[in-house]
């Protein structure tokens, strides 16, 4: 009998294990992928990409050595000013057309607290690539009671320079903040 609890015992441990790790994709209707500018010195203007795809990788139940990809079509983009998302579609920024997709790659993990940590990675945008570090904050995992699947959610935020990547460059900081608040929030399921 004690070798059949052991042998249950373990079975359950393994299964709860291998729940929790390998490949998750972005639940998209509980993700978001948002910015945020100052213009003129004196307002916030935030915007959103509608149509992106992240997937989190990772080997451990605690997503401690997890990574992190994500894409963005460029087309999406949405400030809630048609004529603006134009002009930031258009070659004075984005240049959709000729770059349709923006894209992260994590490079490395750094553990900074409970459950938080500061993920590395390229990011491509307007045909640059350049190394960025964001915070990153796992909320946790659990089963949703919808879908019956474990879900993780994280929180990911950060600055970026939008000189950088060439986006805007004849729109000078006063004008439009060369920093770009990033902040991401997302749900995953395997």
């Amino acid at each position: 009998m004690k070798k059949l609890t052991l042998a249950l015992s373990a079975f359950v441990l393994l299964t709860a294990f291998t729940a929790t790790t390998g490949v998750w994709k972005s639940d998209k209707p509980h993700s978001q992928l948002g910015f945020t500018v100052t213009h003129l010195g004196i307002s916030d203007v935030s915007g959103t990409f509608n149509d992106f795809d992240v997937e989190v990788s990772s080997s451990k139940p605690d997503f401690s050595d997890a990574a992190f990809t994500l894409t963005a079509q460029v087309a999406s983009i949405d400030t809630r000013v048609e004529a603006r998302d134009n002009h930031l579609k258009s070659a004075d920024f984005f240049d959709a057309a000729k770059f349709p997709t923006l894209q992260f790659k994590s490079t490395g993990l750094t553990k900074t607290g409970k459950d938080t940590y500061k993920v590395k990675g390229d990011l491509t945008m307007h045909g640059v690539t350049k190394p960025v570090t964001m915070d990153l904050k796992y909320r946790g995992t659990v089963e949703n009671p919808m879908s019956k699947k474990a879900t993780a959610g994280f929180t990911v935020s950060g600055v970026i320079k939008r000189s950088d990547f060439a986006l805007g460059n004849g729109f000078p900081a006063p004008m439009i903040s060369d920093e770009v608040r990033i902040k991401a929030d997302g749900e995953f399921a395997q």
